[in-house]
């Protein structure tokens, strides 16, 4: 299902980082993600809520530059 607030997503296993770009146009970088978490959230059938549960407040984040 297309999100409304998540526009894509990008995860790098090598390091362990979420890479989010919001509908906004803002982008953050979520770092020391599991390989499960990023799965979960792309199985998640609501991005949005999967995100606001699972990820928002779990993991260490910094805003990148606009995209």
């Amino acid at each position: 299902m297309p999100s409304t607030v998540i526009r894509r997503f990008e995860y790098r296993p090598e390091t362990r980082e979420l890479e989010i770009l919001f509908v906004t146009g803002r982008r953050y970088l979520y770092s020391q993600v599991p390989p499960q978490a990023a799965e979960d959230f792309r199985a998640a059938f609501s991005k949005g809520v999967h995100f606001n549960r699972y990820i928002r407040d779990c993991y260490e984040c910094r805003e990148l530059n606009p995209a």
